[in-house]
């Protein structure tokens, strides 16, 4: 077996920000296709085609900074070949019925009867949402015209840690508990050293930072 070896530069290279920006679905009809996600109110980022075998859509769900992709000639993936693709939601039970209202076929709500994150298929499946909207524990599911199948998840206040990305009606107060945080972790800050801090917003900042990416918290 090789080991290699790295040094602090190219480590630091290697945990650099690695954002997912598009995934690419599989489908038969690229224009069934487009009218199915666009009908969810998914915007439409690019159309184009370089000839009778190329063509490239990509469509962005609401508040997402990754992007969906399908077309012809841009992967051997068969029709409907994706599976359990993720999307948070901040009010399940509203999402769900706005689905539902433009024709899409969508599950009930349920919870895994682990009381985890759900099991493939329907057999764990429990009727409703999580104990009292437990966040991450309630979900929603549907498919594309080519059966790709989707699932939606309630989160509406993140784990410690996870904060940097947020659904999009729980920045404010996501944003919110992680100034509070900030501020107890300040206070004891203070007390170590024993005395006023005046640059407590750049302390507040790094301490939020540093949060958010997982990383060592000030002291």
């Amino acid at each position: 077996m090789t080991t290699v070896q790295t040094d602090d530069a190219t480590a630091a290279k290697a945990t650099a920000d690695m954002k997912l920006e598009v995934v690419v679905l599989p489908v038969a009809d690229v224009d069934r296709a487009k009218d199915f996600y666009t009908s969810l109110g998914w915007r439409l980022d690019a159309d184009f085609a370089t000839g009778p075998d190329f063509r490239v859509v990509q469509v962005t769900p609401p508040g997402s900074e990754a992007s969906v992709i399908f077309g012809k000639g841009i992967t051997a993936g068969a029709p409907g070949s994706v599976e359990d693709l993720q999307l948070t939601v901040f009010d399940i039970d509203a999402v769900r019925e706005a689905i539902a209202a433009r024709g899409v076929e969508i599950s009930e709500v349920f919870h895994d009867a682990g009381g985890v994150f759900h099991h493939a298929g329907t057999e764990a499946r429990v009727s409703g949402p999580a104990p009292e909207h437990a966040d991450y524990g309630s979900f929603a599911s549907f498919r594309d015209p080519d059966g790709n199948g989707w699932i939606l998840q309630e989160i509406k206040v993140r784990l410690p840690g996870r904060e940097g990305s947020t659904t999009k009606d729980d920045g404010a107060e996501a944003l919110a508990g992680a100034l509070r945080r900030a501020a107890a972790a300040h206070g004891e800050h203070e007390k170590l050293t024993g005395e006023y801090d005046e640059q407590w917003p750049d302390w507040y900042a790094l301490y939020m930072v540093r949060e958010a990416a997982g990383e060592e918290l000030p002291s």
